[in-house]
């Protein structure tokens, strides 16, 4: 009788609607389309911008597809998860996020054609993961290694990333050159992380490490050189007393032995040398007096990033409050130095300059205005993260080339997949085609006519061939100096099947009710 009732339930849902049997599948596929549609026209040389408007009526512009997927408003779960995993693409390889997003939707949108006209989803996710190892691959086999910091298909990979920005391509090459090659070689070390943005500074790189904050006190000078660096990862500030304490004589007594023993440590310091305290948290007024007067310069309120980077720098350790009861002679090695440090003039921002640590550089990008300084800023970080993956990984024939190239290589590779799954290549080969698709239509030329050429072209002269967007005639995009890293396009490729395949294995849409955590907390043990 079961196996009666399940036959009939199956019959029935076969005999539903396609719309009805996969109404899952068709929300969240409209949903990833249209994230992929708000970023779409931004692709390329010839992409235009993007205008978002907050609550307040703040207006942001730029045509960063990071940006737009961070700050676009969105209430479908679906569309929450290709935002979510495009910044994932954004925080590994510092760029290529519309071309995930585009390529995931592609993805998507090819599946459900399949799946409407009967392919099961189990099939189509596995022909999928062939194909896009197939591609990943190919873009392995094909990157083109660079010499070094001064190779010229560098500084292309830069211009490109940075959207023919040419003064900060230049700098941001000169910058991979003054760190050196192990240095953005290191795990964890992002070379986007020295990009800071300044109105009304000029475009700079400063041999030395930029930061963003200002000394406590005009009182205190401005420059100190050489200047000898105390990092303090705590509050400087005498230990408090309790105010109900102080009512009362030993109370009283403690609170001015306290103040004492901190003098003493601020003594200590001046015997060591130090002549300049960046701090983790507050100074305290007593404290701001004290070092005041001795003409230290002391900075407060620092990011834990800004104290690593200060470390590295300059070679100082980061102290506890503790450290300062130790000896000059204790104390000594664990400070750092410098040539100097200095607060310019007209902007709020200090230099640490001739550091004794690791080599640093700081790219400092200027702006008139704080909206068109929070866009360059977001330039000269992709053409920093473009710079790093390219040296690490090499560069591949830019402008849709190598999208389209992979997509012939995984359509020469469908028979080697008989059955269903193949048409989870097929996908993969439509979605590879989509990028240089994308590029040709925001140049105003068709796309179905272009991509086709560009296809042809390839089968005859080789995987470099796309479309020049000015002039729409097929051409080497390496001989035109269009390239992009190859970790960047790799590390695309891979979010865009975790997007597709994470949609495409939803089956049904379910309400959750509220958890009562009452109930089980009350049972007993």
């Amino acid at each position: 009788m079961a196996t009666s009732d399940t036959s009939n339930s199956s019959t029935e849902r076969s005999s539903l609607p396609s719309g009805e049997r996969h109404g899952a599948l068709l929300s969240n596929a409209a949903a990833v389309m249209a994230v992929a549609s708000a970023v779409e026209g931004t692709l390329g040389p010839k992409g235009l911008n993007s205008m978002l408007v907050d609550r307040y009526g703040e207006v942001t512009i730029t045509n960063d597809g990071a940006t737009i997927l961070e700050r676009m408003e969105v209430s479908h779960p679906a569309a929450q998860l290709v935002i979510a995993t495009a910044q994932a693409q954004a925080r590994e390889a510092g760029d290529g996020t519309t071309t995930a997003t585009l390529l995931a939707a592609a993805l998507v949108s090819e599946a459900v054609t399949h799946v409407r006209n009967g392919v099961p989803v189990i099939k189509l996710i596995e022909g999928m993961r062939a194909g896009m190892q197939d591609a990943l691959d190919y873009c392995a086999a094909q990157a083109l290694p660079l010499s070094g910091p001064d190779d010229p298909r560098l500084r292309q990979a830069a211009l490109i990333a940075g959207r023919g920005e040419g003064e900060i391509a230049d700098l941001t090459v000169a910058a991979a050159r003054r760190l050196g090659v192990d240095r953005l070689r290191e795990e964890g070390f992002r070379l986007a992380d020295v990009v800071v943005a300044q109105q009304g500074a000029p475009t700079s790189l400063i041999d030395g490490l930029v930061l963003d904050r200002a000394r406590l006190n005009r009182q205190m000078p401005r420059q100190v050189s050489p200047a000898v660096i105390l990092l303090l990862d705590d509050a400087l500030e005498p230990e408090t007393v309790e105010p109900e304490a102080l009512g009362t004589e030993a109370g009283f007594q403690r609170y001015l032995r306290l103040q004492d023993e901190f003098r003493q440590d601020l003594s200590r310091l001046t015997e060591s040398g130090v002549n300049c305290v960046f701090v983790r948290r507050a100074i305290g007024d007593y404290a701001e007096e004290l070092i005041t007067a001795v003409g230290m310069l002391a900075v407060r309120r620092l990011s834990a990033r800004d104290l690593t980077r200060l470390a590295e720098t300059t070679g100082a350790h980061p102290l506890k409050r503790s450290a300062l009861r130790k000896s000059p002679e204790e104390l000594r090695p664990l400070l750092g130095r410098a040539e100097q440090v200095v607060e310019h003039e007209h902007w709020d921002h200090l230099q640490v300059l001739g550091g004794a640590g690791e080599p640093t550089a700081t790219l400092l990008v200027g702006a008139a205005t704080r909206e068109v300084r929070q866009e360059r800023q977001r330039i000269a970080e992709d053409a920093a993260a473009a710079v790093q993956a390219a040296l690490v990984g090499g560069v591949l024939p830019g402008g849709g080339a190598s999208e389209l190239a992979c997509a012939r290589h995984v359509c020469e590779q469908r028979s080697r997949w008989p059955g269903m799954a193949a048409y989870g290549l097929d996908c993969v080969t439509e979605a590879l085609k989509r990028p240089l698709a994308q590029m040709v239509a925001n140049a105003g030329f068709n796309p179905l006519e272009k991509v086709e050429a560009a296809w042809a072209a390839q089968a005859q002269n080789g995987p470099a061939l796309a479309v020049d967007c000015d002039t729409g005639q097929v051409a080497d995009m390496l001989a035109l100096e269009v390239v992009d890293a190859a970790p960047v396009k790799t590390q695309a490729l891979g979010a865009a099947l975790e997007i597709a395949e994470a949609i495409l294995r939803i089956n049904t849409i379910l309400r959750q009710k509220p958890l009562d955590t009452s109930a089980s907390s009350s049972e007993p043990i």
